[in-house]
């Protein structure tokens, strides 16, 4: 592999489970296939990866989730990744996301429903938390709502907000983080369907639309959103199962992660438990949302969904087979069509350079 036909792609996997940590592949643009080079057990269980850049070039930073949870920053100049300056305790419980923002790393902390901030040093690694935002409430199942649950939190695409989703509380919270002192500031909460547990979400590419999606229940609530006001107002819910599927006796399905298409034709959804990737298709405006086809995972418990840089190969990460599987993208519908494996033991994401 050579020239524009190869890329760099990072898999987190669980260490408590048997996984390699962070393992660094060079991907061929051409067919898809992952090709290991190198990996690192550095950070205990880095259930989520994003990529930014530094001054010596790319560096990849890690979530920690377990009890005490941390952040990392990795230098991946080489095959394999190193750390960057130590990892840091952010202040909260099992963070499960990482997003970059406005000079900061900021995890969302599953375990004790709560919001981090780091500031990113000159060198690219990370200094000692800023701030840490606390949620509040519960939702109806008492097994998995009892408390807060942040699950994930995104910048919008104007780079203005920081939105948290909380699995514990039905509900996306807006924030607004102060680039000087890192301090977050609640600005609103939207609330969602009760029981839904929403996890993750992705605005559509042109920014007037986000869609939340439950894992606690299998929908998508198509939400309108004002960057000018930092109000998200959900809009409609749609189903991301067949409706035979969800009537299914004794089956129960978790949805992990939503994914848009570049040009904002698409939507895929990672389904645990069908072992499946929705296809749903939107409308011109983003609007209108549309369950389209399922296809096979590749794999058992789909953890998460990436898109590569060129919008043409979908990858999954199959927790409990161990394996994260390709798919080579119907430019003209959406469909997904199984193209490889690469065995990685208990994967939780895949990220690109």
């Amino acid at each position: 592999m050579s020239g524009n036909s190869a890329g760099r792609a990072f898999i987190g996997s669980f260490t408590s489970a048997g996984g390699q940590g962070i393992t660094a592949a060079a991907v061929d643009r051409e067919t898809g296939a992952l090709t290991v080079v190198g990996a690192t057990d550095a950070v205990p269980d880095p259930s989520y990866l994003v990529s930014g850049v530094g001054p010596g070039g790319t560096v990849l930073y890690a979530v920690s989730e377990t009890a005490r949870g941390a952040a990392a920053a990795l230098d991946v100049s080489a095959d394999v990744p190193r750390l960057l300056g130590a990892p840091q305790d952010v202040r909260g419980e099992g963070p499960t996301h990482l997003t970059l923002a406005a000079g900061h790393v900021v995890t969302a902390n599953y375990g004790s429903g709560s919001v981090s901030v780091l500031p990113v040093l000159p060198d690219g690694s990370l200094a000692a938390a800023a701030s840490v935002l606390t949620h509040e409430g519960s939702g109806p199942d008492a097994s998995r709502q009892a408390e807060p649950h942040a699950h994930q939190v995104v910048a919008d695409p104007s780079g203005q907000w920081l939105l948290s989703v909380d699995l514990g509380t039905d509900s996306v919270r807006v924030c607004v983080i102060d680039p000087a002192t890192g301090e977050l500031r609640l600005h609103g909460e939207t609330a969602l369907s009760p029981g839904t547990g929403p996890r993750h979400m992705v605005f559509h590419p042109a920014g007037r639309f986000a869609y939340v999606l439950g894992e606690l229940e299998p929908t998508l609530t198509v939400c309108a959103w004002d960057a000018a006001t930092g109000v998200l107002e959900p809009l409609s819910t749609t189903a991301v199962l067949p409706e035979d599927v969800s009537a299914e006796p004794g089956t129960r399905t978790y949805p992990s992660e939503v994914v848009a298409s570049h040009d904002g034709r698409f939507l895929w959804v990672a389904n645990r438990g069908h072992d499946s990737i929705s296809v749903l298709t939107l409308d011109v405006t983003g609007e209108k949302v549309s369950l389209a086809a399922t296809v096979g995972c590749g794999g058992h418990w789909p953890r998460d969904l990436a898109l590569d840089p060129t919008g043409q190969w979908l990858y999954a990460a199959n927790e409990r087979s161990g394996n994260v599987s390709w798919f080579a993208v119907d430019a003209a519908t959406g469909m997904p069509g199984h193209a490889g494996s690469l065995d990685v033991p208990a994967p939780s994401c895949v990220t690109f350079a």
